[in-house]
């Protein structure tokens, strides 16, 4: 069951609320049924695999499951039913042929430029970006001979960036925490006039497969930190590739089987238990996400709202022409040169949203990322990416608006 993937565009003529129902309609079988059917027994829910090891029925059988000739079991590194029926859902949710389930989406992302470069080989990508990805670019890469060109996320910017060694174009959009928009059929269409090739690859955790599919705008593979929104409920950690089967493979081999970044059958099992309610959870965290930033945007407290619902934002225009949705996560900056010190009264002074780090959850989770996600950035790199010390992120979870929006107003004040 793959879903059918329509031109993304979020339709202006619409009320937004009619387009997340649309959206959620759209993949939400997809969501329950996809990799799932009742084994033997008749149970419906995946059965949790926790075999180490799987039994051969003949040495003919264990020779040709080595050789590729057959596709039975072999050892729990290498494969296992659990994970391969939430690699099958997944798959289906960003409408491509396979996809692959990592420990984390810190591993995804590494194993996609390790299988991808070598020493000497280079990379671009964006200078707004998850401190964490950033790190793995900056710092510990280039110990193994492969360096980055961080950018402003423009495709011109992508193109002066571009060396002879070249071999990944990495977006992230909306980035983590600004949320600028990332034109991915530009990166792509630049990609195709370069030999040799470079892969574009795209972070698309911050929108889920519900909010935007970047296979379908040309990008060649897509990674996901599967513990944020489509896990979504904030007790398991896992990673994803996504996109054709030869690409998706050549990455399992190197970060799964090669390194060992193997997600546990429990956590796999968990990630699918929880996307069956993903078109429900994503509805509703990105409807509140798009009213929650139109009611900070007038507030006096607040010098400027990231989302990409609200006209002002710069990749409003693109966002409407790449996104099936705006998203469920914003950020704000607040006034004021003491933006430090209210930015941290504020968060303790929230009582319904919860001051934590990561994203995706049920509960809608504050953070200062200066000081906590990004610390590890460079402040020269921090200033560069739009990140203030006054900026707050926010990932809208599943409360009541009302009272959420209650909770922000008394905090600011």
């Amino acid at each position: 069951m793959i879903v059918v993937l329509r031109r993304a565009v979020i339709d202006g003529s619409l009320p937004y609320a009619e387009q997340l129902r649309r959206r959620a309609d759209a993949i939400a079988t997809a969501c329950v049924h996809a990799g799932e059917s009742p084994d033997a027994s008749g149970a419906l829910d995946v059965p949790i695999v926790m075999s180490s090891a799987f039994a051969f029925e003949s040495a003919e059988q264990a020779a040709g499951a080595f050789t590729g000739d057959n596709d039975a079991w072999i050892y729990g590194r290498w494969g296992n039913p659990t994970v391969r029926a939430l690699e099958t859902k997944l798959a289906a949710l960003e409408g491509c042929e396979a996809a692959s389930a990592t420990a984390s989406g810190m591993a995804a992302i590494a194993g996609v430029v390790l299988s991808a470069c070598s020493s000497g080989d280079h990379v671009v990508a964006p200078r707004s970006m998850y401190a964490e990805s950033a790190r793995l670019l900056r710092e510990r890469l280039p110990k193994l001979g492969i360096t980055t060109t961080f950018v402003d996320g423009t495709p011109d910017a992508y193109a002066r960036a571009i060396t002879p060694a070249t071999r990944i174009l990495y977006v992230e959009t909306p980035s983590n925490p600004t949320l600028g928009v990332v034109d991915v059929r530009a990166i792509v269409a630049l990609a195709k006039q370069l030999v040799p090739r470079p892969l574009v690859v795209v972070d698309g955790t911050f929108a889920t497969p519900f909010a935007q599919t970047p296979l379908a705008l040309g990008a060649d593979l897509v990674v996901h930190s599967m513990t944020k929104g489509i896990g979504g409920h904030g007790d398991v950690i896992g990673g994803a590739i996504a996109g054709p089967r030869d690409l998706v493979d050549r990455v399992r081999e190197t970060v799964v089987k090669g390194f060992g970044g193997v997600i546990s059958p429990m956590s796999a099992w968990l990630v699918a238990r929880g996307l069956r309610t993903f078109a429900l959870r994503q509805e509703r965290a990105c409807a509140t996400a798009a009213v929650l930033a139109s009611h900070l945007a007038s507030h006096p407290r607040i010098a400027v709202v990231h989302h990409p619902s609200l006209a002002a934002h710069p990749g409003h225009a693109l966002a409407k022409e790449q996104m099936h949705a705006y998203g469920a996560l914003l950020s704000f900056e607040l006034r004021g040169d003491d933006a430090l010190a209210r930015g941290r009264k504020t968060l303790e002074s929230l009582r319904v949203a919860t001051h934590a780090v990561s994203l995706g959850d049920v509960r809608t989770l504050v953070v200062h990322p200066a000081s906590t996600t990004h610390s590890t950035m460079p402040r020269e790199a921090r200033a560069l990416a739009g990140i203030g010390d006054g900026l707050l992120r926010v990932s809208c979870g599943l409360e009541s608006e009302s009272e959420l929006f209650a909770d922000f107003d008394r905090a600011l004040s």
